[in-house]
């Protein structure tokens, strides 16, 4: 059965004190409709999720605001005018910050420079203030209680650290909306508490945060408000209090799902892949063993750092092997 919804009134309606309106934003690639005439609006001082399912365009709406991409038609109004960024600098200019789910940062520079880059105390290239540098630096991550070393090389920090610092980055631009997407896929369950807690003091400050998740149970918690999108269309904008995890699904799929974890009936084959003691030269992964067997679906679980993307780098040759052995099909 299709799904049918009723717009919120609060969140739909025209209304002159929204913070950020999106009208009817369409965008294409290689004649493949990323957006369809979405609209969207965020009122000031909230926490405002976007959820849908991959490729549904959370991301691409969010990228034409911040001037990554140009918009086909439709328009985007800050804080009652309409803007147009032509590219990220100019939308931090005007209090727009985005923080990527794929991290971009100079590894092989200190955190304080990659926080100011582009924006150096003093008068660069002439002259770089790196004791205002430091100083400005370290009240910011005061202020936000992050337990970072200015002065340390990024290529050194976790990638839940360095997806911190990109959140303080973002912060720093004294944005009145920064968007987060997925900012939650590399962070522990203790960093996660400390993100929503900075998420919360930006909010009583004011400035509005779109957050993009495809956790349920954190928008539930988090959010004022979700929106929801499919196949590039707007679905629809709900208080979160109103919401469920089922609805949330319905939602997205554009219809009820009865059986979201249906048993499992599949009897795997024989082995196909074979592991044994794989161990890599230049990363923490050591002596590690397993089988895959046909028609198997093989999870990799751990904690961050516990060497996942290590294992699969390593199998698939990104990653310098010191020893071990894989054998494909008993070959």
């Amino acid at each position: 059965m299709p799904l049918t919804t009723n717009h919120y009134p609060l969140y739909n309606k025209p209304m002159t004190n929204y913070l950020l309106q999106i009208i009817g934003v369409s965008k294409s690639f290689s004649g493949v409709r990323a957006l369809d005439n979405v609209s969207l609006n965020v009122l000031p001082g909230t926490i405002h999720s976007l959820m849908g399912e991959n490729g549904a365009g959370k991301s691409t709406l969010m990228k034409c605001l911040f001037g990554i991409y140009t918009t086909d038609s439709g328009e985007y109004i800050l804080d009652g005018k309409k803007v147009l960024f032509a590219n990220p600098r100019q939308a931090m200019e005007n209090g727009v910050s985005m923080v990527h789910q794929e991290l971009n940062q100079v590894h092989t520079r200190s955190v304080m420079e990659n926080l100011w880059l582009g924006r150096f105390p003093g008068l660069p290239p002439v002259y770089i203030n790196h004791k205002k540098m430091y100083r400005i630096t370290m009240d910011l991550f005061k202020d936000l209680d992050i337990q970072i070393d200015p002065k340390a090389i990024v290529s050194t920090l976790s990638v839940s650290q360095r997806q911190m610092l990109e959140i303080a980055k973002a912060v720093s631009h004294n944005s009145k909306i920064i968007v987060l997407d997925e900012p939650t896929s590399s962070l522990t369950e203790n960093e996660v508490e400390h993100l929503f807690k900075i998420m919360k003091n930006l909010r009583a400050r004011g400035c509005s945060i779109i957050y993009i998740s495809h956790r349920m149970s954190e928008i539930l918690r988090i959010s004022d408000v979700v929106s929801v999108m499919r196949d590039g269309k707007m679905i629809d904008t709900l208080p979160s209090s109103g919401l469920t995890i089922d609805k949330i699904i319905t939602m997205m799929v554009g219809r009820e799902l009865h059986n979201v974890f249906p048993p499992k009936d599949n009897v795997p084959g024989d082995v196909v892949f074979k592991v044994e003691g794989l161990t890599a030269q230049y990363v923490n992964l050591k002596d590690v063993s397993f089988d895959l067997r046909r028609g198997e679906i093989l999870g990799v679980a751990g904690l961050v750092g516990a060497g996942r993307t290590e294992l699969l780098g390593s199998i698939f040759g990104l990653i310098t092997v010191k020893s071990g052995k894989m054998i494909k099909s008993g070959a």
